[in-house]
């Protein structure tokens, strides 16, 4: 549902990297700057911890400075899957009703390899490839059903 880019990658030795782009919200409010070009809000990576980058309603994901939330709580010793589900469950905490039908959602690499996404609606999809170059498209699960 929405143009967002986010990449995310690791080295066999666990150093990580990433990188985010977005053709950004159609009819936006002139000066709109959305979480994509934002270093914490749309990719956040942290040696030795993580790295996180996100895609959906970009005033979601700024408000709460969200990829650097993720990472952080993967310091803190979450998995990526679980420092995933945090943010997105911290952000419809938040908003209340006003999140339904608002989409949100982030995907985390460790510098072990592990990943972890999640969103608030269905419907978001990433790929992984391992180091052998396969590659596998995944639905990420989701706080709400459609």
């Amino acid at each position: 549902d929405h143009d967002t880019i986010g990449l995310l990658a690791r080295t066999a030795d666990g150093r990580m990297a990433g990188a985010c782009t977005t053709s950004g919200m159609a009819f936006k409010m002139r000066g709109r700057v959305g979480d994509s070009p934002q270093v914490g809000s749309g990719l956040y990576v942290e040696a030795g911890v993580g790295g996180a980058t996100s895609t959906g309603l970009g005033e979601e994901v700024t408000r709460v400075a969200g990829s650097a939330r993720v990472v952080a709580s993967m310091r803190g010793g979450a998995t990526a899957q679980h420092a995933c589900e945090e943010v997105v469950r911290h952000i419809a905490r938040l908003r209340g009703d006003a999140i339904r039908g608002v989409q949100v959602g982030f995907l985390a690499l460790d510098p072990k390899g592990d990943v972890g996404a999640f969103c608030l609606l269905p419907g978001f999809t990433y790929a992984v490839t391992d180091a052998t170059g396969a590659t596998r498209v995944l639905k990420a699960p989701s706080l709400f059903s459609a």
